[in-house]
């Protein structure tokens, strides 16, 4: 057999219609450890986009919860402070009412004095005392921001005058306050206690 009798033989071979099958079998056997992704580009692609746009919006929401989470921590750190700041200055409240009380009972002791005690040598010493012990305490009161609450000649206040009676009164307005039966203060900027006050209506 010559040369190119073999080589004939052999492209023969290679066409011979009898082996598509066979060699269809061996291109799958290739291709069952292909991913799918591979083998249809078009599909792959499609879900890698939708992948990527799930974690975006996922990492879009984790952003989210932070800054809520971040915010809600800030809340609270402003309110604690807040509630610390309020509790160093209004920490004497509750005492300071109590001395109020101590207070009226001395302003009633002075106003209670007679004219001619005062001017007599045997009490003088003594209305002189109570009188710088009123101011002390008056002067106590201011050092821990406690102030009294101005009343007479003003229009009632409801935040700060609680009307006992009403007065008629030519000369004043109705709802004016035209006497004090009971100081009130403040504690910083918040009531202590109210001023009873008796407040101006018109004459019957």
């Amino acid at each position: 057999m010559s040369r190119n009798t073999v080589i004939q033989d052999e492209t023969v071979t290679q066409n011979d219609p009898s082996k598509p099958a066979d060699l269809d079998a061996e291109a799958a056997a290739e291709l069952e450890g292909v991913p799918d992704s591979l083998k249809e580009p078009g599909e792959g692609q499609a879900a890698l986009e939708e992948r990527i746009a799930t974690l975006e919006a996922q990492l879009a929401e984790a952003k989210q919860d932070v800054l809520y989470a971040r915010a809600d921590t800030q809340n609270v750190r402003r309110r604690l402070e807040k509630d610390a700041q309020d509790a160093r200055a209004y920490a004497a409240t509750g005492f300071a009412r109590d001395i109020l009380s101590v207070s009226d009972n001395l302003t009633r002791a002075l106003q209670a004095i007679p004219e001619d005690a005062r001017n007599d040598e045997a009490w003088k010493g003594l209305v002189v005392g109570l009188e710088a012990t009123g101011r002390e305490l008056e002067s106590v009161f201011g050092k821990h921001g406690i102030s009294r609450i101005a009343a007479i000649g003003l229009p009632l206040d409801p935040n700060q005058h609680q009307a006992m009676i009403e007065l008629p009164s030519d000369e004043a307005e109705p709802g004016t306050v035209v006497q004090e039966l009971q100081a009130g203060y403040m504690i910083k900027d918040r009531l202590l206690r109210p001023a009873l006050v008796a407040v101006a209506k018109k004459p019957d």
